[in-house]
């Protein structure tokens, strides 16, 4: 197989990448050259806001049995891209988001359930949902819905994350101490291990498959607990888990997601958002996920590889809670008992 990504240097990107090198494919990536891509990759150089930024794509030989983009800023990119690609390539898939879907989702919803207006392709930047919805529609208009994979994906780590979640919850746990660890530790999670991620995609090009799917892990295969039992196993140290009822956390005023990632509190729209989805239509078609514990082990392996500081998205807002804060509200509530293993 013949694979164009777009992209392709950093953290889903290059997951598909290096899934793809792994298959014994033929890989060709389309990045603004700021950072080096795997070994064995066929590397063209363009910035697609530019001006004439897609001419060494335009002029490459060759075509592609698939293309992946995860673009997610104003859907121009996608369309101008999709458009001069759509007689070289067999098929577009677009990583998109859960985040398409008309707020709020309730839980257990599919790939039916009601989308918000995607952003104008001609437009500049507006908001994350339109714009990614507005990728989707690019994509549909230049490839067709028979050529054209949707992966609304959910909350992603592993290995190479440029968000910041995982990699905080790592280096707040080998920090030591009390750790505010918000409730209840059965909460469910979804989320899916980028590599994961990859291996359905290119799975999904090898089937021939089109249209929308949600591609996260099923309700329930880690939860709360289990993720934060897992950081504290890979980093080792000293530790303990408070467990800490949500009411506690929001009455101090904590921002769920954001200044404690991964986390939503139970009962809520955005639980059903973003924990919530039906994946039963991704699980047919091929998707795998990996154990919680190897997710976490890995990531914290590659952490400790490039000297402990992850790189960060600046178009993404920053993660973590203030230690002040978490030592307040720890003093304040003292948390239920709950020291890791």
């Amino acid at each position: 197989m013949r694979l164009l990504m777009l992209g392709g240097t950093e953290f889903a990107g290059r997951a598909v990448v290096e899934s793809a090198l792994g298959r014994g494919w033929d890989v060709t990536v389309f990045h603004r050259g700021r950072h080096e891509p795997p070994a064995g990759v066929r590397s063209l150089h363009g910035d697609r806001t530019a001006p004439g930024g897609l001419a060494a794509l335009a002029e490459a030989e060759g075509d592609w049995d698939v293309v992946v983009d995860t673009w997610s800023a104003a859907p121009r990119a996608v369309r101008d891209t999709a458009r001069l690609l759509r007689g070289r390539a067999g098929r577009y898939v677009y990583v998109s988001s859960c985040s398409v879907y008309e707020w709020a989702p309730p839980a257990g919803y599919g790939e039916d359930a009601p989308l918000v207006e995607g952003a104008d392709a001609g437009a500049e930047h507006t908001d994350y949902p339109r714009d990614k919805r507005g990728g989707e529609l690019a994509v549909v208009e230049e490839f067709g819905a028979d050529r054209s994979v949707l992966v609304r994906a959910g909350l992603l780590l592993g290995p190479y994350e440029n968000v910041g979640r995982l990699p905080w919850w790592l280096t707040r746990i080998v920090r030591g101490g009390p750790v505010l660890a918000p409730g209840p530790r059965d909460l469910p999670l979804q989320y899916a291990d980028v590599r994961d991620l990859a291996d359905w995609i290119l799975g999904a090009a090898e089937q021939e498959l089109s249209g929308p799917y949600n591609l996260m892990s099923p309700q329930g295969h880690a939860t709360m607990g289990t993720f934060l039992d897992a950081c504290a196993a890979a980093v080792g140290g000293t530790a303990e888990l408070r467990w800490t009822e949500p009411e506690v956390i929001l009455d101090a005023g904590i921002e769920p997601w954001t200044q404690l990632p991964v986390w939503v509190p139970p009962g809520t729209d955005m639980h059903d958002a973003l924990h919530a989805a039906d994946v039963s239509r991704a699980v047919a078609t091929g998707l795998r996920c990996r154990p919680v514990e190897e997710t976490v082990a890995d990531t914290w392996a590659w952490l400790q590889d490039i000297g402990g500081t992850a790189p960060r998205r600046t178009d993404r807002t920053a993660k973590g809670l203030d230690p002040d804060v978490e030592a307040k509200v720890l003093a304040a509530d003292g948390g239920v008992s709950g020291t890791t293993p």
